[in-house]
């Protein structure tokens, strides 16, 4: 049999492209992308810092003084627990100081503030009377946020365990979210009978001049309470703290519970409890939140809530103590007002409550704000509640707050000025960090 062969193609012989390039071409390349990133970096952060120290000058001219409605505590049960709520430190304060002088076996305080102030030394003086008289004191706060608090103030004698959650950890210069999270708790827990949650933290400020939200617990849910506090206490203390004991819970109660973000475990359950209840929503959601800057899910359960019928509205200050969160919040105004959300502004004061009540059955409160920096990075407890009487309590409280509050529409929101629109813009970039 004859063979066959296939002929061969000839090689072409391409020229060979060659690029004359000078010898330093690449370190200028590198330079030049060096220095556009950091222009980029630079921008946003500037924007930032020009924002603060105008904002700093502004409060020293009209400070946040102007009095504002509150509801006396009134008492609702759930089960075999009661639950108060606070809307107005002062009442809140006296609770809670009455509760330690009542102690008889153990108080467990935790805050993300302590100020070293009339109310801060009035609490840091019951705690000691308390452990004078034989009580066992366990003490949590947050080394990061009382940098401003002289590092004397939280000497306290040996009877007063003390655990400063420290201001730098191994990881954080890597951006590890398991080492980069504050503790942003608000917690006291007293005889493991009575607890206390929510958004205040301890000083004369947020006594009289903030709207705030808290909630006291007496009764077999105070377990919740009392777990957060001793499994944080226990994963983080030194050698020289004792060991809190996990007692452990015979009741059970489905409609409330904690939920604890703890980024150590990369644990974050606040957002989802967020998400499963607006998509639950056929009525109505009301939110009120101090920074309110939802990522891509919130922000599209909201739009997806408000598209089907339900009323979404949402409370935020009109001004607040964070200047650069209430402008990263703006930056989501007008597509949540196009989408038929109702934003209401605060007006006069600061208001710092982390609450939610839906459909008149859902209801949370705790110290998580709806921002990245709560929902996915700190150390937060929110109490998760489902009940009809203590949602409609928050929503009375809701309606007292929309008294003190103007409603932002759409038509306004687009009026505003130039300047605050590019100033949004610019700060987008920082969105993420918060």
């Amino acid at each position: 049999m004859a063979s066959h062969t296939t002929p061969r193609t000839p090689r072409r012989n391409l020229p060979r492209l060659t690029l004359d390039l000078p010898p330093d071409f690449v370190h200028r390349v590198r330079s030049l992308a060096t220095r556009a990133a950091m222009v980029a970096a630079a921008v946003p952060v500037t924007a930032a810092v020009a924002l603060t120290v105008t904002d700093l000058v502004r409060r020293r001219l009209h400070p946040l003084t102007t009095k504002f409605p509150t509801e006396k505590p009134l008492t609702e049960h759930i089960d075999e627990t009661a639950t108060t709520v606070y809307t107005y430190g002062a009442d809140l304060y006296d609770a809670m100081l009455e509760a330690i002088a009542g102690a008889r076996r153990t108080v467990m305080l935790e805050s993300y503030i302590w100020k070293d102030d009339e109310v801060g030394q009035r609490f840091k003086q019951a705690v000691i009377d308390a452990a004078a008289r034989g009580v066992d004191v366990y003490v949590i706060v947050d080394g990061f946020a009382n940098l401003v608090v002289p590092y004397s103030f939280f000497r306290f004698p040996p009877s007063v365990h003390v655990l400063r959650f420290p201001v730098l950890r191994r990881g954080m210069a890597y951006l590890n979210v398991r080492t980069s999270g504050r503790d942003h708790r608000k917690i006291l827990v007293v005889d493991d009978e009575i607890g206390f949650v929510g958004g205040y933290n301890i000083g004369s400020l947020y006594a009289t001049q903030w709207r705030d939200t808290h909630v006291r617990l007496e009764g077999p849910s105070v377990w919740e309470l009392r777990n957060a506090f001793v499994d944080f206490w226990n994963r983080h203390r030194k050698p020289r703290h004792p060991v809190l004991t996990d007692v452990g819970s015979h009741t059970w109660m489905p409609h409330l519970k904690a939920a604890r973000n703890a980024p150590s475990e990369l644990v974050f359950p606040i957002r989802g409890i967020y998400l499963d209840a607006i998509d639950r929503a056929t009525d109505h959601v009301y939110i009120t939140q101090a920074y309110f800057i939802p990522d891509h899910d919130i922000h599209a359960a909201l739009l997806a809530a408000a598209a089907r019928g339900v009323d979404v509205r949402v409370l935020v200050p009109h001004r607040s103590n964070h200047v650069v969160a209430d402008w990263l919040a703006r930056g989501q105004y007008a597509s949540l007002l196009r989408g038929g959300v109702r934003i209401f502004l605060y007006q006069g004061a600061m208001v710092h409550a982390k609450t939610a009540t839906i459909d008149g059955r859902w209801t949370t409160i705790g110290t998580a704000n709806i921002d990245r920096l709560s929902l996915t990075g700190n150390y937060e407890v929110n109490l998760e509640i489902v009940d009809p009487g203590l949602a409609a309590r928050m929503e009375d409280i809701f309606a007292m707050d929309l008294s003190n509050a103007t409603e932002l529409t759409l038509a306004q929101w687009e009026a505003r000025g130039a300047v605050a629109k590019i100033g949004e813009y610019l700060l987008i970039p920082l969105r993420p960090l918060l």
